[in-house]
């Protein structure tokens, strides 16, 4: 009797332990939530350094308060930017008007990625007084300028 015992206990042990392994098998697949995406990080905004720049003739600044003489009728100027340049650079806009009556004598647009900025200005009159305005302009930010203004006369 003692072997049907120990028989019976066998088969309760195996039969146990089929009864728990069946229904641990029996879980439910695919039915956690599906995960949320994580946020989306928000627009990373460069911010641009103000443009900053100076008018150079022969290697030093321009007075902007005095005239400036001009000996013949073209004058090399230099737009030299002292700010860190924009990403997509900056446009360099010259014009000379005379100052009698606002007519052009001279303008000129350039695109720049470089500090040093060389404009040769043509078209000067002997004894007629212009005003030459120089504007730098961020090509990624238009309203990032800068504007220089100053006299110049031929002689």
């Amino acid at each position: 009797m003692q072997q049907l015992n120990v028989f019976n206990r066998k088969h309760s042990f195996i039969a146990l332990g089929f009864f728990v392994l069946s229904f641990s098998a029996c879980s439910k697949g695919g039915d956690s939530p599906t995960p949320t995406p994580p946020p989306t990080p928000p627009p990373v905004v460069v911010t641009e350094a103000d443009v900053v720049f100076k008018v150079d003739i022969a290697g030093s600044e321009v007075n902007y308060s005095n005239v400036f003489a001009v000996v013949g009728t073209s004058v090399a100027i230099n737009a030299n930017i002292s700010s860190t340049l924009p990403k997509d650079g900056v446009t360099i806009e010259v014009s000379v008007k005379k100052k009698a009556d606002n007519a052009v004598v001279f303008s000129s647009s350039t695109s720049s990625s470089t500090a040093s900025n060389p404009v040769t200005i043509t078209g000067l009159t002997p004894g007629v007084l212009c005003v030459a305005t120089v504007v730098v302009t961020s090509k990624s930010k238009s309203s990032n300028a800068m504007t220089k203004t100053f006299e110049l006369a031929s002689k």
